[in-house]
């Protein structure tokens, strides 16, 4: 029997694996649930609503969804009157067009007065295998250095349905990555809840240290599954907010004696192992760690599957990355 091929879309968003459990739109469901309880809440769409699953909550409160088409810079503007009238908008495009694109708008307009617009915005990282011009390796280092920014990273449809209405709540402006479509729903089989701020371990373990961030808290969770059969037991450690980063608990976790690695889908630089080494050298803590992300270089397009294994984010990849780093 011929090896099965491996495929994908270019432009596809969907993550979820042959026969895993999923969530269909997830956060248009949790906006629509929110929106039910608080007339407040608005939603934005620079001409992709269908794409960053913003079509659930436009087609059940067509009186409370604007179409901006395709104008980032208009759909942050719009925003932020909504906003400066005691509204709660939720403004969706694909993370490059809002962080390349209406990054003034978002600083000056948004942050700098500490507006409560949030941005849900899909294609993070390497979920989509159209190249450099949609996908957003950087979003991450590219708000990190924004005043007054909350930044999420979501796992799965367990935290952006819980993360959302904590994003509504909060009194300032968030940036979060959108997983969209067929979502996969992993971590309702830990002691997990998600809380805005908070790093939680979702599987301990006394040999090895995964701090993860976004899918790739999947992807460390399977590979402690499979070290586990080779008898290496792995931690893990989700960190689903980057702003503001939770340094106590890291660096509580990293101070055991452990191999630490990081593993995040976004560039090596700026993104959670920087926010790592940061809080690191802050406190004086010397250790090594080795990250897991991707290069610093614009990434090819093709199928999701064979990129993953080429930049070494795959699940594959960290089990021989942790193998290598034992032996």
């Amino acid at each position: 029997m011929s090896p099965k091929k491996l495929v994908s879309g270019a432009m596809s968003a969907d993550i979820d694996r042959e026969g895993q459990r999923t969530t269909a739109a997830p956060l248009g469901h949790a906006l629509l649930e929110v929106a039910e309880s608080d007339e407040r809440l608005v939603g934005l769409s620079a001409d992709l609503a269908k794409y960053t699953d913003l079509h659930v909550f436009r087609d059940a409160m067509p009186d409370r969804f604007y179409q901006v088409g395709m104008a980032e810079m208009a759909l942050v503007g719009a925003a932020t009157g909504l906003a400066q009238e005691g509204f709660i908008p939720f403004a969706s495009t694909y993370s490059v067009f809002a962080t390349r694109r209406a990054y003034d708008f978002i600083c000056l307009d948004v942050a700098e007065r500490s507006l409560n617009v949030n941005m849900v915005c899909a294609l993070p990282g390497l979920t989509t295998g159209y190249g450099p011009s949609h996908q957003a390796t950087e979003d991450i280092a590219i708000l990190r250095g924004m005043p007054n920014m909350t930044i999420v990273d979501p796992c799965d449809a367990i935290d952006i349905v819980q993360a959302t209405p904590q994003l509504a709540a909060y009194d300032g402006p968030t940036y979060m990555r959108v997983l969209r479509g067929r979502v996969p729903v992993v971590l309702d089989e830990y002691d997990y809840a998600f809380e805005l701020g908070r790093a939680k371990v979702v599987r301990p373990g006394n040999e090895v240290l995964i701090v993860s961030t976004g899918l790739m808290t999947e992807r460390a969770l399977d590979a402690a599954k499979e070290l586990a059969g080779d008898g290496i037991d792995v931690s893990v450690l989700h960190c689903p907010t980057l702003k503001p980063f939770d340094t106590e608990t890291v660096l509580a976790e990293i101070a055991e004696d452990r191999l630490v690695l990081t593993a995040e889908n976004h560039t090596v630089i700026g993104g959670l192992f920087g926010a790592v080494a940061e809080a690191m050298a802050t406190r004086g803590v010397t250790k090594r760690i080795h990250p897991v992300a991707l290069p610093d270089e614009f990434l090819d397009a093709g199928a999701l599957p064979t990129l993953y294994d080429r930049y070494g984010v795959s699940t594959a990849k960290i089990v021989e990355r942790v193998k290598g780093l034992l032996a």
